[in-house]
């Protein structure tokens, strides 16, 4: 298994953006939009786990998520692991790499949104806040420090 960092340039681009948008998670939509439209700038990147060409999973690490008008930065978002590479751990180990390479970007903690009850606990993050996303649902806010 291998985990990169992907910018519009890299060759598992449009392959990740074609996961994305397939994929059985709704948000995969949003996510396929966003790296095609240009969406993600500066230090913002798409991160694939990948066997070779077959994607595996992927996450995001972005300034914003789906909370407007928060002072939280930076996210750790659209974390999603294909049903076929599940129970393997490769959530855990694609939230590392992304607590990694922001860490090696000088951030100090980072957060994410979600609505699901005791996953990202787990990995040691903590609910700091409760606010409602631009679809209408009360998220959850986490962050950990790095």
């Amino acid at each position: 298994m291998e985990f990169d960092l992907l910018t519009p340039d890299h060759p598992l681009w449009e392959r990740v953006a074609d996961a994305a948008q397939n994929c059985s998670w709704s948000a995969g939509m949003a996510l396929a939009q966003s790296m095609r439209s240009g969406a993600l700038t500066g230090w913002e990147r798409v991160i694939a786990a990948h066997f070779g060409s077959a994607v595996c999973g992927f996450c995001t690490v972005t300034r914003t998520d789906c909370i407007p008008d928060v002072p939280y930065t930076p996210y750790i978002g659209f974390v999603f692991v294909d049903e076929a590479f599940r129970g393997k751990r490769l959530s855990q180990r694609m939230i590392r790499f992304a607590m990694d390479y922001l860490k090696s970007l000088g951030f100090q903690r980072v957060y994410l949104t979600s609505d699901h009850e005791n996953l990202y606990e787990k990995y040691g993050f903590s609910v700091i806040d409760r606010k409602t996303a631009y679809w209408g649902a009360e998220e959850k806010i986490y962050m950990r420090e790095l």
